[in-house]
């Protein structure tokens, strides 16, 4: 038998550590050991130690020992004497660190430190903000007033100040692109990545206050434009300051660069800008994927110079080749994959002609059918007791014909009244489960063009990742354009440790942090002295830090005398 102690995380972050009396038992069917509560003491801040102390006399006494004069035995704790003051996030930290070093972003960072003949802790600074990322995201001052000092196991960033974080974001800032290339390099190298395929896309992340920047910024030789603008938000929030998040990312959702820019800048403005950078990259053939906000004739003719290969969603309904010719060729779909079907339609000659994948998914266009039949319905019922009123103009037809739900589907009658109008209803079945695709690339076939915009939505996932679903790159707590860049690209940072981990172990992230938040390091005072001790580490987390790369951390992290104790993790 011995003494168990287990933690448990509440909802609000905090820790609560149990102890329990166990015993280790052999099950024969699953072939282990397994560990047997025998009895459990309770919560150990509601430990009764008058009954704990009692139970260690009467073991003592059956020992024949006496409890008042002889020594414990080796090997063996008085209860009493041991005192639980911390526990600590360990399995997280652990993994950040690996994953960190495996990318080299410890590497691309020490290497800049160097040529620039800085010696301050500014690598540890900025490990620890973004490892604070993966396990509880806050802002900098909480990462050095409490997540440091309370709840990670990190000693070597023991000490670490604010300012000092600051000071570390301004080093990341300045060579932020450089870090970016080496990181990616060595991901596509480490993960072995298809980087023919680049998926890109843009993104916006507002601030909750009201000023402006009105002008840029230089620090250390570079020059930042002012982000803080209002702009067309992608989050409703037209009214707030925002920025522009740029992202390009491998058919895995690897992130291989990023970009900040001005709240005010407009889709269809980045694509130049992007096409130079990942050029200069000399990633060799990219195929850019983008949404129906990046169609325009203007980008189609960009794309088409430099690296030239795109595969873009067309807006159906506002681009005329679509519903003139790409809607109404006749041809039969052929089936891709699930319940995706597409057909290829050319349109134009010579330097006009233009290739176009109308794709359909069976299963939406029979939800799109019924959703509108249920509408139709409904405006039947609108239409009825409009009809029924007296009035020459009622104020509720002008409501109708401008309702945005029902306004499609009308026309005008020799009176000036709404009616429902067959064509546009028919109009509207022809793009029911559909979707158009424009490329330039003529080596894809028609179903590699639909499959590769629809793992578009890979990108989709990071951005979600980034702003709603763990990483929290909002609310940002930074005003200066060198501040906002830098902790973006912190984000997009631990984004690139979050997909190797998945990579490499075939778990969701979500999963792999609740299985590594149950390794912690427990301090206690025993016998005068300072103890931090892991917790037990199960099959399934040990198969874990494996697959990670991660050494088994020894039992003990430290032994200190009272006088050496720190103070703080």
């Amino acid at each position: 038998m011995y003494l168990r102690i287990t933690e448990r995380r509440n909802r609000d972050g905090s820790t609560v550590a149990y102890y329990a009396l166990a015993e280790n038992i052999w099950n024969a069917e699953a072939g282990r050991s397994e560990a047997r509560v025998v009895h459990s003491f309770g919560r150990a801040d509601q430990l009764d130690r008058a009954a704990l102390q009692r139970l260690v006399t009467s073991i003592k006494r059956v020992l024949d020992v006496d409890p008042a004069e002889a020594p414990p035995a080796r090997g063996t704790a008085t209860l009493p004497e041991i005192e639980i003051d911390a526990v600590f996030d360990l399995g997280v930290v652990l993994a950040a660190r690996q994953l960190w070093e495996d990318l080299g972003i410890g590497e691309a960072i020490r290497s800049r430190l160097t040529r620039a003949g800085l010696t301050a802790p500014h690598e540890m600074a900025l490990f620890a903000m973004a490892a604070q990322r993966l396990d509880e995201p806050g802002s900098k001052l909480a990462c050095a007033t409490r997540w440091l000092p309370d709840t990670a196991w990190l000693p070597k960033a023991e000490g670490l100040a604010v300012d000092q974080l600051y000071r570390a974001l301004d080093v990341l800032t300045v060579y932020s692109e450089e870090i970016e290339r080496d990181v990616f390099l060595r991901a596509a190298d480490l993960l072995r990545l298809d980087v023919d395929l680049i998926f890109y896309d843009t993104t916006t992340a507002y601030f909750e206050i009201d000023e402006l920047d009105e002008q840029g910024e230089q620090w250390a030789g570079k020059l930042f434009a002012p982000l803080r603008q209002r702009g067309h938000s992608k989050e409703g929030r037209d009214a707030n300051p925002q920025v522009v998040i740029a992202l390009a990312v491998t058919r895995d959702g690897v992130p291989v660069r990023s970009w900040v820019l001005p709240g005010n800048t407009a889709d269809v403005a980045t694509v130049a800008r992007i096409k130079a950078d990942l050029h200069a990259w000399q990633l060799g053939r990219c195929l850019f994927v983008g949404d129906a906000g990046m169609y325009s004739a203007d980008n189609l003719a960009e794309l088409s110079r430099g690296l030239g290969r795109y595969v873009l969603a067309v807006p159906m309904r506002r681009v005329q080749d679509v519903e003139a010719e790409v809607l109404t060729r006749p041809g039969r779909y052929r089936q891709v994959a699930g319940n995706l079907q597409v057909k290829e339609v050319w349109v134009g000659e010579g330097e006009r002609r233009k290739r176009y994948v109308l794709c359909l998914n069976p299963e939406e266009a029979t939800r799109q059918r019924q959703h509108r039949l249920q509408l139709l319905a409904e405006l039947e019922a609108e239409l009825t007791l409009l009809e029924s009123r007296d009035e020459d103009h009622p104020k509720a037809a002008c409501t109708l014909m401008a309702s945005r739900r029902y306004g499609r589907y009308l026309s005008t009658d020799w009176r000036g009244r709404p009616q429902l109008d067959a064509a546009k209803v028919k109009a509207a079945e022809r793009f029911d489960g559909k979707f158009v695709v424009i490329t330039n690339d003529d080596t894809l076939s028609a179903e590699d063009v639909a499959l590769a915009y629809k793992a578009g939505a890979i990108i989709e996932g990071c951005f979600r990742r980034m702003k709603q679903t763990g990483l929290q790159v909002r609310p940002m707590f930074h005003w200066t354009p060198r501040r906002i860049e830098a902790h973006v690209k912190l984000c997009v940072l631990a984004l690139q440790m979050q997909r190797t981990a998945e990579l490499r172990t075939g778990l969701p992230w979500a999963r792999l942090a609740q299985a590594l938040a149950t390794l912690k390091a427990v301090r206690y005072q025993a016998e005068g002295r300072t103890i931090v001790q892991r917790t037990k580490i199960g099959a399934e987390l040990g198969e874990l830090l494996k697959k990670l790369g991660i050494s088994r951390p020894k039992q003990l992290l430290l032994v200190s005398d009272p006088a050496e104790a720190p103070s703080a993790a």
